[in-house]
């Protein structure tokens, strides 16, 4: 096979909506350029890129596929990713290895909320974009809308190179306004017959031809002085403009496209071929210390791992870009991430589930190798001598959340090590071992996300499992200064066990004066601090204690076990378990035993002491409140207010893009389980969101009188 150079190779993501036709337009690319035989379909489930069970039981894709092809001696790796947001994950790891964005266009949605996520995506990876609109041939399809979309949401940087001569089921002619010829197909697609613009199309191709040439001749001196000469440009300066263009995202070039019939595949090829980007055009990557790794073939030798896979009779496969220099089969390298040697016995390039040996790899090209020793997502291998690591690929926070148990408890060990092997293949699935809410929790982007991740467990791994609301992690403080004291006493034969503590508490804020004195009734605490200790609390928050003492009422040597008893009841708060926060003790009299005094009678002392005067200064429950960001269609935004408003939400603001609607809202965890299925259920599947931590906030009453029942219940029941 043909080793291709830097300057050879396009890696390209193939990114859209749920439902744009990734990889229906995918198959067909590959058909075009001759590695299979036979188009696939969605319905019969024999498509190259969904290969994987799950895919073919729900009938849309879970995982991003490779697949290479070569076109007029050009080398175009293509990465398919899900559309559905729930596997936005794909579209992250394809953006980091690939060099463009190819994203396509519903002709009958247009822009949808979707369509505008992915765009976010790329600018903040400053990844070049082109839109397809594609199903120009479908029954609602309105190409002239989409573009006006595309302009709208997108600017005048939005140039088309295409346009259909008919949108709908007729639709089989366009006009190409880079070459200035009519393509037209016969019904079953594939060559287009090419022919010259017809006389009545000519005033609308030109003017259009004249916004490409304008907006090619933008990005070089050399072009723009021609075109003020009137100079014309040829096909080849046209082309070097646009890919100017591309890299400074300085043009989103449009073309049009019928991936189920066929009808404008190859001259996408063609253009993504021949205008698009080669790996050697894009600005080089950056190690995680700093230094720019340009792909030459006769650089040091370093291969980044994006993406792991577990295929059936053949087990992990894993895929790779060469970033730097040139990887042969059998190369022994190092692992810069997780220490060790790995020998690459075998390397491949890939087409879905085809494998097809090669020898060599050189810088910027995408391959995959199979039963690697240690390899994980992410990690850097590197030749001896070379220290790069890379760590470019950032995911979004989770936004669905359960906590997950096996059926058989007894299986709780297998459980967590088929999580850990599944997260490998994606990375936007998070586990965590909560010890706060003696939960397993697993994490995703959405309600499918999860549900996918249970199909797998219970029909590839053959293990039940149970999905159960996540408990949430208040917090308990209090409001007021409080005193209590509490003598521990017990007498069992031999030394017995006392401790007396007498304690003051009050809610802890940052900057507050020293204690000096208090009042509770008649009864005045006049203090005098011997010691103190501030305690950062890994859940947030602090406790301080003050060592008050005096006339040797406890000796020294017994505050830190006294500190240790109000540390249990710290990680174990009096109303409902939850963690408490931002208080401060001060001890300020007690009392020993000569004999029976020990650390385990002064802190159980100091816990019981504390507990009561925690009851006794107005204790309040704290619920983690999260900003939460929802895109919706302008038509839907009524509904979704509402709906956040029924989750104790506080709408924040909004904003107008487009015809979507931005709106921003506080809104407590408790409140956002359900989130994601109600969302896509007001919206169609049209609306997004995300949710960031922003604090903990005061439970309202009524809540928290129903928090301090349930978990009464609870202790009665143990």
């Amino acid at each position: 096979m043909k080793i291709y150079k830097s300057n050879e190779i396009k890696n390209i993501a193939l990114l859209g909506s749920k439902g744009s036709g990734k990889t229906t337009l995918a198959e067909s690319m590959i058909f075009e350029c001759g590695v299979i035989k036979r188009r696939g379909t969605i319905d019969a489930g024999n498509t190259v890129s969904d290969y994987f069970p799950v895919e073919k039981e729900y009938g849309y894709s879970v995982f991003s596929t490779v697949f290479n092809a070569e076109f007029n001696g050009k080398k175009l790796n293509i990465i398919d990713c899900p559309g559905a947001d729930d596997f936005v994950g794909n579209a992250y790891t394809a953006l980091g290895v690939c060099d463009m964005g190819l994203i396509l266009v519903d002709a009958a949605q247009g822009v949808e909320v979707g369509t505008q996520n992915i765009f976010r995506t790329t600018a903040t990876l400053q990844k070049p974009v082109i839109f397809a609109v594609n199903k120009i041939d479908g029954d609602n399809a309105d190409y002239e809308n989409a573009v006006e979309q595309l302009v709208e949401n997108f600017g005048s940087k939005v140039v088309q190179i295409q346009y259909p001569l008919e949108s709908g089921p007729g639709f089989h002619s366009m006009i190409d306004v880079l070459l200035m010829k009519k393509y037209e197909w016969g019904p079953d697609g594939g060559v287009p017959t090419i022919s010259d613009i017809p006389a009545e199309e000519m005033d609308r191709a030109r003017e259009l031809n004249q916004k490409l040439v304008e907006a090619a001749a933008e990005n070089d001196e050399t072009l723009m002085e021609k075109f003020f000469g009137d100079e014309p440009l040829t096909e080849d300066e046209l082309r070097m403009g646009i890919r100017k263009g591309l890299v400074n995202r300085d043009i989103y070039p449009v073309v049009c496209v019928s991936g189920a019939k066929d009808m404008g595949v190859r001259r996408i090829m063609e253009f993504l071929g021949n205008v698009c980007p080669f790996v050697s055009d894009m600005p080089a990557p950056v190690t995680t210390s700093g230094v720019e790794v340009k792909p030459l073939a006769d650089g040091p030798l370093s291969v980044f791992f994006f993406k792991t896979s577990v295929e059936p009779h053949i087990g992990e496969v894993s895929y790779f870009k060469v970033m730097s220099g040139t990887l042969k089969a059998g190369a022994d390298l190092e692992n810069m991430t997780r220490g060790g040697k790995e020998r690459l016995a075998q390397i491949f390039t890939v087409c879905g589930q085809m494998r097809t040996p090669v020898d060599t790899l050189e810088a910027g090209d995408i391959g995959a190798s199979v039963k690697l020793k240690d390899v994980r997502t992410g990690n850097t291998l590197d030749a001896k001598g070379c220290d790069y690591q890379f760590d470019f690929i950032k995911y979004p926070a989770p936004k669905y959340v359960r906590a997950i148990k096996p059926v058989n408890e007894g299986d709780a060990e297998k459980l967590a090590s088929i999580l850990s092997r599944m997260r490998e293949e994606d990375p936007t699935w998070v586990v965590e071992q909560s010890k706060e809410l003696k939960q397993t929790l697993v994490k995703g982007q959405g309600e499918f996300h999860l549900r996918t991740l249970k199909w797998r467990i219970e029909n590839n791994e053959k293990l039940p499992i149970t999905f159960e609301e996540m408990r949430i992690p208040y917090r308990e403080t209090i409001t007021k200064a409080a005193r209590a004291d509490y003598r521990h006493k017990k007498q069992s034969g031999g030394s017995g066990q006392f401790g007396e503590v007498h304690l003051i508490i009050e809610p802890y804020t940052e900057g507050m004066p020293e204690p000096e004195g208090y009042k509770f009734g008649s009864q005045e605490f006049k203090l005098k601090i011997r010691d103190k200790q501030e305690i950062p609390l890994e859940w947030g928050g602090k406790l301080v204690v003050y060592d008050c003492t005096v006339g040797g009422s406890i000796d020294a040597r017994f505050i830190p076990a006294i500190v240790k008893g109000l540390m249990d009841r710290m990680e174990q708060g009096p109303l409902t378990g939850s963690y408490a926060r931002d208080v401060r003790v001060m001890i300020y009299d007690g009392k020993m035993h000569p004999v029976d005094s020990n650390e385990i009678s002064f802190r159980l002392a100091g816990r019981n002491a504390f507990s009561e005067a925690f009851r006794q200064a107005n204790p309040k429950i704290l619920e983690p409140v999260y900003d939460v960001e929802v895109l919706t269609p302008g038509d839907m935004m009524g509904d979704v207010m509402s709906d956040l408003n029924g989750r104790r939400g506080l709408i924040m603001g909004t904003e107008s893009e487009h015809g979507i609607e931005k709106l921003n809202a506080k809104v407590p965890l408790k409140e956002m389980s359900s989130y994601a299925t109600t969302l896509s259920s007001i919206t169609g599947g049209r609306g997004s969101f995300s949710m960031k931590f922003a604090d903990y906030e005061l439970v309202p009453g009524d809540v928290q009188d129903k928090l301090l029942k349930e978990y009464a219940a609870t202790q009665n029941e143990e």
